[in-house]
């Protein structure tokens, strides 16, 4: 701590670490043309570091150096109940191992505040047309999770500085944003941001308010929780600034959708963004909050918008404390953090987006970032005219219809514009589609009390949108079961069944087994699209119904207007909600039960909770990168979804053939996602994704999709979990063989331990995905890029080779594929390294961020002794 730059916070009684004078020492003048996230950056440096690091990690910012390592200190974590769980069950067997080392396992405590909201265990299993549905879904969720309810409660009990808010509350990202998050810290008389890392990719919803906040995954959230520093290079600081404003009609999701196709195409993957210009101010925190949350699909690390007047607004309007709000207006302005103390920061790359070209959209099938505007789904051959028999479902039914929590519950606009909808919709007389199974699961209860005080809620549950949940819900696959008659018309009839939601995620397989393709969509259109019942359909111009009257009903004639909606958003939106939903749920308690044991008692037949195999059997040999043979061989755009899905478990899947040989009836086999607690459940997750193409597959002439894998080197084809099973047996050590962009998506740990538990030692893509490649190398798997124009493809990679991997291993340093073929063609190919620093190097070679934990705790242990 660099107590020369500690002062007094004007008209308080608090202290600052002043980031300005630091920084001006290094080079006068400097901070004016920081960045927002090097300001906040260089802040947690003075506060935090010793001088001789301090000094040479601002001269990187300053100089925007990226040659040198420096360490982040994250205020807080926070977890859902999947990545949070299992991160937690990593620590319970963590203890273990140092108990059974000789260690003391109650030493082994969170030491950074830890926040875990259960949110991502709940099915829609009862839709939003049935009136009891919410206390249905509850009592179904916790029936199917006690083990794993069991085991977060013990969490509570057993470690320091752990918080957990219980089910049926809402989700972390909304609860983040609306309370959480205080902007601005206070501890032990400082002053200091709020910054944070979350176990979801979506953990970027709070950079709205001006907090950095990253998505990891449970591995790196593990470091941090036990107090090591999130080690970083500077990030790449990208300004993006928005002009113009949306026009009448235009909503916050088809900002962030356009938004997500232009920022993809400007290549920001793995960058800051920061969000400024006219056109920022004109948007709501509500709006912001919609695009901060699609960071991850921009391929962003973060996406910050300065704090302002729309800042300090929305903290009064979510009923914060009157100090706190005193406090960040005080803080921001003084240490250089308000928008007006930005106009001179100076940005390597600026973009520009014009917010007035922004179109009605939809973004689908398949991918966010794939931009729809309505206007061209004819075009694009997925509406139009179809003829449709009496009785039966159309080709293209939208079989979900989800106004699901994550990117849009956030934002009042548009819940109240969906509202409008559906009472406009209700006064023409048009109705659901039967086979649309509709839900509203906002993200937390003070959307369901300002949509009750607008007297919109009824409206919306005539249209079968009732709340379902305060959850994640279909956005993570959580979608529930068909009505048997019409899963089994879908079958029967071989149908392109679709998907509508308003979240983040459309990946195919994910949200519902039987919806081919997804597509994303604002609140409004949700509820537009179960009215239509089919996306083969023109929802500018098609009949939705026909009213009373026998007049046609389209949709601009329910469509509200952008001055209804913030009139009402204005009447029905107010603190008192917020603060009758989040006081009583953060009330400070004194805990009076009883310390649980510190080692958990580990259920012998769960299938949601056990110990980590982590310190045992193959994980605990040398990995020798030597003889290695091809699991995978994969194309471009492979997903966390692809490497483990999260979706509904299928009776004839090997989980699922599991999950019935260890008793668990069908109907509570659950999700994939909330298994993950359980290694021998969720190691026969991965590759699981009936989309998966592995390349080594090939069936007449064509890769065949789904969960395959062919036995080298007898040429055998059998389902993915068997080869692994085979090559577990042998021992032998694998390799997976991919394109570009490998690991897209959720920040799913699974993702790298799934292939970690079945052999493999290393992963050669074209790219990856920033979350997903820190995952890997928590887990001791070596992740290697092809060199520019060399990729599976031009090496002529199928599948029968085995593969070394040679060369001192560094950060970034040029290490050799060499490629064994069957011909006996011995072939060597350069590749980088991407250990990126020091501290992941040291990480990789303990073999994972645990072992590094356990090797590290009892060297200390034994030095204090």
């Amino acid at each position: 701590m660099n107590t020369a730059y500690r002062k007094r916070l004007p008209g308080t009684q608090l202290d600052f670490f002043d980031a300005r004078a630091a920084v001006d020492a290094i080079q006068a003048s400097a901070y004016d043309k920081l960045p927002y996230t090097s300001r906040v950056l260089a802040e947690n440096l003075v506060r935090r570091c010793d001088p001789v690091t301090l000094v040479a990690s601002l001269k990187q910012i300053v100089e925007r150096k990226r040659e040198l390592d420096f360490p982040w200190f994250p205020a807080r974590v926070v977890c859902h109940d999947i990545l949070g769980q299992t991160a937690l069950v990593d620590l319970a067997g963590l203890r273990d191992a140092i108990a059974a080392q000789g260690g003391d396992p109650a030493m082994v405590n969170p030491v950074v505040p830890t926040q875990l909201v259960v949110d991502h265990s709940l099915a829609v299993e009862c839709g939003g047309f049935d009136p009891d549905a919410f206390a249905k879904n509850r009592a179904i969720e916790d029936r199917r999770n006690e083990d794993r309810f069991d085991f977060i409660n013990w969490t509570k009990r057993a470690f320091r500085n752990v918080d957990v808010i219980p089910p049926g509350n809402g989700i972390l990202h909304q609860i983040n944003l609306e309370r959480m998050s205080p902007v601005v810290q206070v501890s032990d008389g400082v002053a200091f941001p709020d910054t944070l890392v979350g176990t979801d990719s979506h953990t970027p919803m709070v950079d709205a308010l001006g907090v950095i906040a990253i998505g990891v995954g449970g591995l790196e959230a593990e470091s941090v929780m036990l107090g090591r520093a999130s080690y970083m290079r500077l990030p790449d600081i990208v300004g993006v600034e928005l002009t113009g404003k949306p026009a009448e009609g235009i909503t916050a999701t088809d900002v962030v959708l356009s938004l997500t196709e232009f920022l993809r195409k400007e290549k920001v993957v793995g960058a800051y963004l920061e969000f400024f210009g006219k056109g920022t101010a004109k948007l709501t925190l509500g709006d912001r909050a919609t695009i901060a949350n699609m960071a991850p699909e921009f391929g962003a690390t973060a996406a910050m918008f300065y704090i302002d007047e729309q800042t300090i607004k929305y903290l009064k309007l979510t009923g914060r404390d009157d100090e706190l709000v005193k406090l960040v207006e005080m803080y921001a302005k003084e240490t250089g953090l308000w928008a007006d103390s930005l106009t001179h920061a100076e940005y390597e790359r600026v973009l520009k987006f014009d917010l007035s070209t922004v179109v009605r959209t939809l973004a689908g099938p398949s991918n966010p970032h794939r931009r729809l505007p309505v206007s061209e789904l004819a075009a694009r051959g997925i509406s139009g005219k179809v003829e449709n028999e009496p009785g039966l479902m159309p080709d293209g039914a939208v079989i979900i219809a989800a106004i699901t929590s994550c990117t849009n519950t956030n934002n009042p606009r548009n819940m109240i514009a969906a509202g409008l909808l559906a009472r406009n919709a209700n006064r023409r007389g048009l109705t659901r589609k039967p086979w649309a199974k509709t839900s509203l699961a906002p993200g937390s209860k003070a959307v369901t009390l300002y949509l009750e005080e607008a007297g919109l809620l009824p409206g919306l549950e005539q249209l079968g949108f009732g709340v379902v949940a305060y959850a994640c819900t279909s956005c993570n696959g959580m979608s529930g079961a068909l009505d048997p008659a019409i899963q089994k018309e879908i079958v029967g009839r071989d149908l392109y069944a679709t998907a509508v939601l308003s979240g983040n995620r459309n990946f195919d397989g994910r949200i519902h087994p039987f919806a081919k393709q997804a597509f994303l969509a604002s609140p409004p259109l949700v509820v537009a699209y179960a009215i239509a019942g089919t996306i083969r359909f023109d929802i500018e111009k098609d009949v939705l119904g026909v009213d009373a009257e026998g007049n046609n009903v389209t949709l601009k004639d329910i469509w509200p207007s952008d001055e209804e909606i913030d009139a009402i958003v204005a009447s029905s939106v107010k603190p008192e909600q917020f603060r009758k939903v989040y006081e009583p749920m953060f009330a400070v308690s004194v805990d009076t039960q009883e310390k649980a044991n510190p080692l958990y008692d580990w259920r012998p037949m769960s299938t949601y909770i056990r110990r980590p195999p982590y310190w045992e059997g193959a994980l605990a040999g040398e990995r020798t990168l030597r003889g290695m043979r091809a699991l995978a061989v994969l194309g471009d755009n492979i997903t966390t979804d692809h490497l483990s899905p999260s979706n509904a478990i299928l009776p004839d899947s090997a989980a699922g053939e599991y999950l019935t040989k260890m008793g668990l009836p069908e109907e509570d086999f659950n999700s994939y996602a909330t298994h993950r607690g359980d290694h021998l459940t969720a190691q026969r997750a991965t590759f699981a994704n009936p989309t998966l193409k592995n390349e080594m597959v090939i069936e007449d002439g064509k890769v065949k999709a789904g969960s395959f894998a062919r036995i080298e080197p007898e040429g055998k084809i059998t389902r993915m979990w068997e080869a692994i099973e085979t090559y577990m047996e042998r021992k032998q050590p694998l390799i997976v063989i991919a394109g570009a962009d490998y690991g897209q998506g959720s920040s799913r740990d699974w993702a790298a331990k799934g292939v970690r538990l079945a052999g493999a030692e290393a992963i050669v893509a074209e790219g990856f995905e920033r979350i997903h490649r820190t995952n890997l190398v928590g887990m001791g798997v070596l992740p290697l890029e092809f060199k520019p124009g060399v990729n599976r493809i031009t090496l002529a990679i199928d599948g029968t080779e085995t593969f070394d991997v040679v060369g001192e291993r560094k950060p970034r340093a040029d290490l050799t594929l060499v490629i064994h073929r069957r011909s006996g063609e011995r072939v060597e190919v350069p590749v980088t390294c991407r250990l990126d620093t020091a501290e992941e190097l040291s990480i990789y070679e303990a073999g994972g961020v645990l072992q590094r934990f356990a090797q590290d705790f009892l060297e200390s242990s034994k030095a204090a002794a």
